[in-house]
């Protein structure tokens, strides 16, 4: 891009030539011949905009109302849209827990209204940076958006999936109250997308446009989501990378000790945290010296950048037992749930005590962006880990569990990481992921890299011996990759089982890229249309500097780190 025209990006003069792209996409060829796009007012770029959305009619009547032809003020129209649906629902949502008489029921409302306000705030600060577009951050800006979107995304599917066992009509009765939403949201992710690439293009001309959305197209149709070029993270630093420069794991100082023997200002880690600004960037260290600590901690949304750091996970624990059979929904039976971003773990253990008869029992929930867990041990059986949404990092951590033990729709890598498969109940075979990817276009992924998956004595030496396998597609567009691994003998052959019939076969993502050991062996694994065949362009595509898009806030922290394929896999 010429300097006359980033002046004109910088000063959002911008909108003649966006306009002129995205009327040049509504009168687009194809073999040659005019595409007609459908009538609604004479509105040339809300047609061009709604283009690339799964939803085009409901892309089109949620920009009805304006007669903009800027992309950016149509894309912020549509976020505002969806958010008047979602806070409709919130409020349908009240209103149906106060006459709700099944405790079931209460819960699922009580989840549904904390990740529907979620999904509110993740539009409005997107909205907030389509309507700051920075041309000088502009990859990072977009990625940002697409995160949060699909965060939103994520918390809209939570909603639903906690009626899976109520009774009564509620559950439907909020399904159709969120059908709407759910397809704004879809294709608000489109959309951010699209003007992804006007943006980038703006050096290139119309031309130049054609042939990224060609090639974005067919990268989507392969489900690369254009990472295979990118160049890594941005040269610049934003001003939340600037306050994590001083969250080096390694070299910070205290600003809370907390201490069972009372040489501490705290003897609980929620006692702690009932003491910090309810929203505040600042990193806060919170020392947690050795002891058993029996409780759940919450990490509230807004209070970001903790750092909690324990004295070595075989001497900091903390312990819960909150289940799904004794009542608790399983999005609110975390022992640990961090609901804030920027938030970094070290050298400290958590645990589900609630054991295999009482079914879901998490350890740890994760819905806060940008979170590390470094040379932490998760213990668990079933749904040990809720890696729930937005990007997440793990090194050197142990996880233990027996049936979809990681599962979740975050963009998560786990590097170095030992997952541990233990033994279920009678009948039961071991599922080691289960990724829940609900929208094509989102970035939720489960990526083990360098990782070893085993199994625990007991689990080994059971006769008959048991099924264990890598995954299982929770959602339609469930995506995990499994490279550079060493992968123990005890994983059945198939390597992956179906959820329930031939649901998600079609449409999942699975990919295993040089991984060695006995369970390793590619030759008898499961031939469904979306398992894929990776090769290195592919699997670089998926390492932590291309799927995080900017990882600053990852090689600021000190913590080990590998950006792209590990040089060296094990033998």
């Amino acid at each position: 891009m010429d300097v006359k025209t980033k002046k004109i990006a910088a000063a959002g003069l911008s909108s003649f030539l966006l306009v002129a792209m995205v009327v040049a996409v509504a009168a687009g060829v194809e073999g040659g011949n005019p595409v007609p796009v459908p009538n609604s007012g004479g509105n040339t770029a809300v047609h061009a905009i709604c283009t690339s959305t799964d939803y085009k009619k409901t892309c089109e009547k949620s920009l009805a109302s304006t007669n903009s032809s800027d992309p950016q003020e149509l894309i912020k129209v549509a976020f505002n849209f969806a958010i008047d649906d979602i806070q409709e629902a919130i409020k349908n949502s009240t209103l149906y827990k106060q006459a709700a008489a099944d405790p079931r029921t209460k819960g699922a409302l009580e989840v549904c209204e904390e990740v529907l306000d979620t999904s509110v705030e993740d539009l409005r600060r997107s909205f907030d940076r389509v309507g700051n577009l920075d041309m000088s951050k502009l990859k990072q800006y977009i990625e940002d958006v697409k995160t949060w979107l699909s965060g939103a995304i994520t918390n809209h599917e939570t909603c639903l999936d906690t009626f899976q066992n109520t009774t009564g009509d509620t559950g439907e009765k909020m399904r159709n109250l969120l059908h709407s939403s759910g397809m704004l949201l879809s294709n608000g992710l489109a959309m951010v997308g699209d003007i992804s690439s006007i943006f980038s293009s703006l050096s290139q001309g119309v031309g130049g446009f054609f042939s990224r959305r060609l090639l974005a197209e067919e990268e989507l149709k392969s489900d690369f989501d254009g990472k295979v070029t990118d160049a890594g993270p941005p040269p610049f630093v934003d001003a939340e990378a600037r306050r994590m420069m001083t969250a080096n794991v390694f070299t910070l100082k205290p600003n809370i000790v907390v201490a069972q023997d009372g040489s501490g200002q705290f003897k609980t880690i929620n006692g702690a945290l009932s003491t910090l600004p309810k929203k505040s960037d600042a990193p806060i260290v919170i020392h947690v010296k050795a002891g058993f600590y029996k409780e759940n901690v919450i990490l509230p949304k807004k209070v970001n950048n903790i750092v909690l750091i324990g004295d070595g996970p075989l001497k900091t624990r903390i312990s819960g037992s909150k289940n799904y059979v004794d009542g608790t929904q399983t999005f609110h039976s975390a022992t640990l749930a961090v609901n804030a971003d920027g938030f970094i773990a070290k050298d400290i253990a958590i645990e589900n005590t609630a054991g295999p008869l009482k079914h879901q029992a998490v350890a740890v929930r994760v819905s806060g962006d940008k979170a590390i867990f470094f040379n932490v041990h998760m213990y668990g059986f079933q749904d040990t880990l809720y890696a729930h949404t937005y990007r997440q990092y793990y090194r050197d951590c142990t996880i233990t569990g027996t049936i979809d033990f990681i599962f979740g729709d975050a963009a998560a890598v786990f590097q170095n990481c030992h997952l541990v498969v233990r033994k279920p109940m009678e009948n039961q075979a071991c599922m080691v992921t289960a990724q829940g990817r609900k929208e094509r276009r989102s970035i939720g992924a489960t990526v083990l890299q360098d990782c070893h998956i085993m199994a625990e004595p007991a689990f080994i030496n059971t006769v008959p011996p048991l099924k264990a396998y890598l995954g299982r597609p929770w959602k339609e567009f469930s995506r995990t990759i499994i490279m550079q691994t060493l992968i123990d003998g005890f994983i059945a052959p198939e390597g992956w089982s179906p959820w329930q019939g031939n649901f998600a076969l079609d449409t999942l993502y699975y990919g295993e890229y040089m991984n060695c050991g006995p369970g390793s062996d590619l030759s008898r694994r499961v031939r469904w249309k979306g398992i894929q065949n990776i090769n290195d362009a592919i699997a670089q595509s998926f390492t932590p500097g291309r799927l995080f898009a900017g990882d600053e806030w990852v090689t600021q922290s000190g913590v080990p780190y590998v950006a792209g394929m590990v040089p060296k896999k094990k033998v």
